[in-house]
């Protein structure tokens, strides 16, 4: 069995080498160790995860792109597409569920309260919401009130006033109201919500960002940053039903 140190070198080593597959299978090692994951081991983890479900993602667009595109020209691969589309759905669907297994298996129920716990929660958020881009209808719905259940959770302990919360400068917290924000755009289409959420988080760090460390003050302007660049994209196209881009992390 390997040490811990040495799978923290080999989540490292896959990520350098894009072995992303190998990167998730060391990170699953690592924490069925047991005990709390450290902050370095905690990023490792996700970023192995992220890496997973973003090739899925980045390749279910591109097939709904080009199944739009089909349609326009008479839909003459229709069903190729489709099934091909199937596919990568598939193959979504369970990595966001590997994960969102393993968050509730391990990492929640070991988390103490605090970043810890507040992580974990958005993260688990963070995968409901990407499995139900790819859902529609009630299917779409039932896993979205998972992803609302999660992320507000996740944003009831950043709150928290009595010591266990977050500031509001904190790049996890802000990070949690990008992501959830952008739920709220994307999956439930309440642009509304999306909007106070996003301001508020904007303006409730701006006062007290420049009281930061530079390493923080870098992460926590970066989020920002994304946080203003979608409220300046969701108020200008609000009324517009056109489908947009939008940012998140």
């Amino acid at each position: 069995m390997s040490s811990r140190e040495d799978l923290v070198f080999k989540i490292k080593l896959a990520e350098q080498a894009e072995r992303f597959e190998d990167m998730v299978s060391y990170s699953n090692e690592l924490i069925k160790m047991g005990g709390e994951l450290s902050t370095d081991e905690r990023n490792l983890v996700s970023v192995a995860f992220k890496n997973s479900i973003g090739t899925r993602r980045t390749a279910w667009r591109a097939l709904v792109a080009i199944e739009q595109k089909d349609e326009e020209k008479g839909a003459k691969h229709k069903d190729v597409i489709g099934k091909y589309k199937k596919t990568v759905e598939t193959e979504l669907e369970k990595v966001a569920k590997d994960v969102i297994s393993i968050l509730d298996s391990h990492l929640i129920k070991n988390a103490t309260q605090g970043e810890p716990k507040i992580f974990y929660l958005k993260m688990k958020g963070d995968y409901y919401r990407y499995f139900a881009e790819s859902l529609s209808g009630d299917r779409q719905k039932e896993i979205g009130v998972k992803a609302a259940e999660a992320y507000a959770a996740a944003t009831k302990e950043a709150e928290d006033e009595s010591g266990k919360g977050l500031p509001k400068t904190n790049p996890i917290r802000l990070g949690l109201a990008l992501n959830y924000s952008v739920f709220f755009y994307e999956i439930l289409n309440e642009p509304d919500k999306a909007i106070k959420l996003a301001k508020t988080a904007f303006d409730g760090a701006i006062q007290d960002l420049d009281k930061l460390e530079d390493e923080v003050y870098k992460e926590s302007a970066s989020i920002m940053q994304l946080l203003r660049d979608n409220l300046t994209l969701w108020t200008s196209e609000k009324n517009d039903k056109e489908d947009k881009n939008v940012e998140d992390m």
